[in-house]
């Protein structure tokens, strides 16, 4: 019967760790806040490139943006090179993928 209920405690610790890993198919979502360096829109004007200084390292940080709302915000100078940004972004295929791009103050 100690056989029995040791194997099963055994066993659902090791189900636990392996659900709790981190799988590698999954872009992970990184967070940066920083002031605005550079804004390059494409000329379709379907996505954008901005370059952000990381506050913590210091480090420029190169973000595609793609979503409508980011890309008219851009276009209309509501966003511009100075701003203090706040991004969410996942790392995929070795580029950094905009999931959200807002200045710190709101708009």
């Amino acid at each position: 019967m100690r056989k029995l209920a040791s194997a099963l405690a055994m066993s659902t610790v090791v189900i636990a760790l392996a659900l709790a890993a981190p799988s590698p198919g999954y872009a992970q979502a990184v967070t940066i806040v920083g002031p605005v360096t550079k804004i390059q829109l494409a000329p379709d004007g379907k996505s954008a490139t901005a370059v952000l200084k990381d506050g913590k390292t210091g480090e420029a940080v190169t973000i595609l943006v793609t979503d409508d709302l980011t890309l008219d915000k851009f276009k209309d100078k509501r966003i511009v090179v100075g701003d203090e940004i706040r991004t969410r972004f996942d790392k995929q295929d070795g580029k950094n993928m905009s999931k959200s791009f807002k200045k710190t103050a709101g708009c």
